[in-house]
């Protein structure tokens, strides 16, 4: 298949920050080319949306059941749908497609509920199509570089994980002065049980268990909703147990007053410390009580992962843009040598999938059973 993977999205339209981002990260390796959208839930301002994409006039639909519809019936119909809409229209979206034949590809968490991600992971498996789940953080050079090096025992026994995901940009009711991107955020019909958990709490979570390998088997929860009248969490601090008795905190939050994106883990082992930052991502920091190690792409010898995925010379930052493509280019690559009757490779297949999503939905669940009596809750998986 000597062609671009043709991509259709959902949601992301005018006003929509997060699909100027899905945008950008899959024209970035020129593997991807959208050709068609229901970007939005107003059929008028989902066309206009198409319209400023310069699309095709007939290829801009009303809605997404139009979308998939009338894309079955081309000869050059889309490959893919990327879902980028708020969290209580993920799961529709996604088995329609799933359904009809379509590859996906969707931002997190990956539903509105627990049970719609175990439902969502029986259409993939009996589709068997491809899903990938957008937590992007997992797509930076030096956070797989991280795992790479406690893969391979660089920090001996992991002892203590701690993660932390603070914003300030919820400091103070904006939902109540227009602002669209807090008024879902807060709304428990789009948003989900959660608030900054779902949001925030979720990438941590699955930044923790990438990086170390380990599961959370356990938690205790305190929850708070800090600015007056939010009904979902805006605050929360987790204890965390992992499946090799290792113990952790977990801190996410929207009302760190000064904190802009501040997402970062330090995991210490019996041998040593690895420490990331999402504001500094090109550092991975490696310190023992011998000295200390700094590792940055394509500078000394890294790991097959990192160095699959970094792009631009040493000394060249790279950001959030390409740790989202990195997620975009192996979906596209394994999308490529399914549809072609290959196997596709591990490097190909790094991305995250409906288990990581389900990873999600579950810690979701368990931070607010615990939440709600700040106590010990058991994480089922």
């Amino acid at each position: 298949m000597a062609r671009k993977i043709r991509m259709g999205m959902v949601g992301g339209g005018r006003g929509a920050f997060i699909g100027g981002v899905h945008r950008i990260a899959a024209a970035m390796d020129g593997e991807i080319e959208l050709v068609c959208g229901a970007f939005s839930s107003s059929p008028e301002k989902s066309i206009a949306s198409g319209q400023d994409l310069m699309l095709d006039p007939d290829r801009c639909y009303a809605d997404f059941k139009e979308m998939i519809k009338k894309e079955k019936k081309r000869k050059d119909r889309m490959d893919v749908v990327s879902i980028v809409t708020p969290n209580h229209m993920h799961f529709e979206p996604a088995k329609l497609a799933l359904e009809n034949g379509y590859h996906v590809i969707c931002d997190k968490p990956v539903t509105f509920t627990l049970q719609e991600a175990k439902k969502l992971k029986d259409i993939i498996q009996k589709t068997g199509l491809t899903f990938a789940l957008t937590h992007n953080y997992t797509g930076y050079p030096m956070v797989k570089e991280a795992r790479q090096l406690i893969r391979n025992g660089a920090l001996g026994k992991i002892r203590k994980v701690v993660v932390e995901y603070p914003q300030g940009w919820l400091s103070f009711p904006i939902e109540k002065q227009g602002s669209k991107q807090a008024e879902w955020r807060v709304d428990p019909s789009k948003s989900g049980v959660a608030g900054a958990v779902g949001d925030l709490g979720t990438h941590a979570e699955n930044l923790a268990e990438f990086v170390t390998g380990l599961r959370i088997t356990e938690l205790c929860a305190d929850l708070s909703s800090v600015v007056e009248g939010r009904v979902l969490d805006d605050d929360a601090n987790i204890l965390l147990h992992f499946d090799n008795g290792a113990k952790g905190i977990l801190h996410c939050s929207q009302i760190c007053n000064g904190d802009l994106n501040g997402l970062n883990i330090r995991v210490y082992g019996e041998l040593g410390s690895l420490h990331w930052r999402q504001e500094t991502p090109q550092y991975l920091h490696h310190k023992s009580i011998d000295g200390h190690k700094i590792y940055q792409p394509n500078v000394g010898k890294l790991s097959d992962e990192a160095n699959a995925n970094t792009r631009i010379p040493f000394g060249h930052p790279e950001g959030y843009l390409e740790a989202f493509a990195n997620i975009y280019r192996n979906f596209a690559r394994t999308v490529r040598k399914r549809m072609n009757g290959e196997e596709p490779t591990a490097l190909d297949l790094d991305f995250p999938t409906i288990d990581d999503g389900i990873r999600g939905m579950q810690f979701i669940e368990t931070v607010i059973a615990s939440g709600k009596q700040c106590k010990w809750t058991k994480f089922k998986s």
